[in-house]
């Protein structure tokens, strides 16, 4: 099913994916009005993650063609996805309160200026985003709760690609 040329196109298709589920999760965040609980942030975190080794990945197999890069690259993507697919499934848990969420979830960290307060009176009341309660699903499945099916399926492809039968150098022709 893959091939060594799918290690040499495995990158693109992996910033492709990161830069879609980016793009989804600002898109609910904006047009939704759903404001980012600190896990959802920690899940946009892993992509941007896997942006910069699918990147890296290219640049490197650019500039130096040794015949390890891209399958490391995949090995890399396929690490990084996984570890996406255990904040999300982390996040969905918590959400179905099959754990409880981390104490610092709904809590504002860093220092807190006088006109941060002043800021904070004069705007409209909003709820603090939870990471323990689902603004949105489908199907009985949270987004938190697919975004660790789909980072899951991510790890699986990079898996495979990064094991795919011959040498990347054998694809170019």
């Amino acid at each position: 099913m893959f091939t060594a040329r799918t290690q040499l196109l495995w990158p693109w298709a992996a910033i492709f994916a990161s830069a879609l589920m980016l793009a989804i999760a600002h898109a609910f965040q904006h047009l939704g009005q759903m404001a980012p609980c600190p896990l959802c942030l920690r899940q946009r975190e892993v992509y941007w993650g896997a942006l910069t080794i699918a990147a890296a990945g290219l640049l490197a197999a650019r500039l130096a063609p040794a015949l390890f890069i891209p399958r490391a690259t995949a090995a890399l993507l396929a690490v990084a996805f996984l570890a996406g697919a255990g904040v999300a499934f982390y996040h969905a848990g918590a959400e179905y309160k099959f754990w409880p969420a981390p104490a610092s979830c709904a809590v504002v960290s860093g220092p807190i200026t006088a006109s941060d307060l002043t800021a904070a009176l004069d705007a409209p009341a909003r709820p603090l985003p939870r990471c323990d309660s689902a603004p949105w699903a489908l199907f009985g499945i949270s987004m938190a709760g697919y975004n660790g099916l789909i980072s899951l399926a991510l790890a699986g492809v990079s898996l495979a690609v990064c094991m795919a039968p011959g040498r990347p150098d054998d694809a170019v022709e």
